[in-house]
């Protein structure tokens, strides 16, 4: 049991590494393609990837029952929903800032494990999440590149209550089925709509879209999109929604020190204290989860 916990902390690290990178590349796509084009785009580059991995695999899309029902409101969370508003809130705030933003995901996703995946995370794992919401709060309000908190930060809210709920129903599909089937099948529900709109917003003036934004709208369809899915469902099946989805508090880190050398946001000192705390709720919410196993 040990090592299965264990083994999904793993895949959900690689996976929250790879979403880490979202915000940055997103930021740095918006200096040439709109919100609504980056968001229908990402998704078709994705679907179009998931179809053919399913046709190889030969796996049939489930078509009926609670399956279904649960991957229509997976696919309008985490494909539609959590991608347009976190596009749109990235053009008002600097990558780091949303990045710390998002740092709200792993308290929204242990309640949303309760709420609609039927687990019971023990209060010292509840009081980590909130504990790490606090941290990141307070980075925000100190260390959002003189943003404060606005507009941008009130859709990247909705975005993580979106992404949260999302995560908990993929997760629990997860249990059925292998993680990359999860998002296979998302996608491909989500194709036509995706393909239809990426068609509409698609950019005038093509010539005139840096390499650059085109390399970041692939990493946000094969990467953002599609691969880290595989590891990070499968983390939530195997390690538990509520515990995996605490190491998405590491997640802010990540984006902050990538958007960088990605988007010229130079780190500060306060931020390297503030991973150190949050790298320290991370373990003790690893330790309270694993006190409850034994019990």
């Amino acid at each position: 049991m040990q090592r299965r916990v264990l083994l999904g902390l793993l895949l959900g690290f690689c996976g929250v590494v790879m979403f880490g990178v979202t915000l940055p590349m997103t930021r740095l796509a918006l200096d040439d393609l709109g919100p609504w084009f980056i968001s229908f785009g990402r998704a078709t580059i994705g679907g179009v990837l998931a179809v053919t991995l399913v046709i190889v695999m030969g796996r049939p899309v489930p078509l009926r029952g609670r399956t279904l029902v649960d991957l229509l409101v997976a696919t309008v969370a985490l494909v539609f929903i959590f991608p347009l508003l976190m596009a749109v809130a990235t053009q008002t705030v600097p990558a780091s800032h949303g990045g710390v933003v998002l740092g709200l995901l792993p308290l929204t996703t242990a309640i949303a494990a309760m709420l609609f995946a039927g687990e019971r995370p023990s209060l010292g794992l509840i009081g980590a999440s909130a504990t790490g919401a606090a941290l990141i709060a307070t980075f925000a309000l100190r260390n959002g590149a003189g943003a404060g908190l606005g507009y941008g930060d009130g859709l990247l809210v909705l975005a993580v209550i979106a992404c949260s709920c999302g995560y908990a129903v993929a997760g629990r599909l997860a249990r059925t089925m292998t993680g990359w089937e999860v998002i296979c099948f998302m996608l491909i529900l989500a194709l036509p709509v995706n393909l239809i709109g990426a068609l509409a917003t698609f950019p005038a003036r093509v010539e005139a879209v840096a390499p650059a934004s085109w390399a970041a709208l692939a990493y946000l369809g094969v990467i953002s999109q599609f691969v880290g899915f595989f590891f990070w469902n499968a983390g939530l099946a195997m390690g538990g929604i509520a515990r995996v989805g605490q190491v998405q508090l590491l997640q802010t880190f990540v984006t902050v020190g990538l958007a960088w050398p990605i988007n010229g946001e130079v780190p500060t000192l306060e931020t390297v204290g503030f991973a150190v705390a949050v790298v320290a709720v991370v373990a003790f919410a690893q330790r309270a989860g694993r006190k409850r196993d034994a019990r």
